[in-house]
């Protein structure tokens, strides 16, 4: 399988509550920030005004490119519940040349 340098490509992780999840996810996708956005079930546990919490949330997995993020990173923000949500770039070293092509051709249209 032939391979493709995917640094222009990024994983954009944020948790959010378990009832507004698709709802960030859907405006993500629908506004081209993201091509794509998994959503797991994840258990944070946190310090948060002084008491450690302990919270069922999901985690959306954000494919997006680079050159969206800090729009990507605004809107998250905006649309977001929490007064501070967890946003993380993680950029993506390697993967498939078509997934890639997809991804990027997602977040441009």
């Amino acid at each position: 399988m032939m391979h493709v340098n995917g640094d222009d490509i990024e994983l954009v992780l944020c948790t959010a509550p378990a009832g507004k999840a698709d709802h960030i996810a859907r405006i993500l996708v629908d506004e081209r920030y993201v091509a794509c956005v998994n959503i797991q079930e994840v258990r944070s546990v946190f310090r948060w005004e002084g008491e450690v919490q302990v919270e069922d949330e999901m985690l959306l997995i954000c494919k997006t490119a680079a050159g969206r993020r800090e729009e990507l990173f605004r809107r998250l923000r905006e649309i977001h519940p929490y007064d501070v949500p967890e946003i993380l770039a993680i950029p993506v070293q390697d993967g498939d040349p078509e997934y890639c092509s997809w991804v990027r051709t997602e977040v441009s249209g």
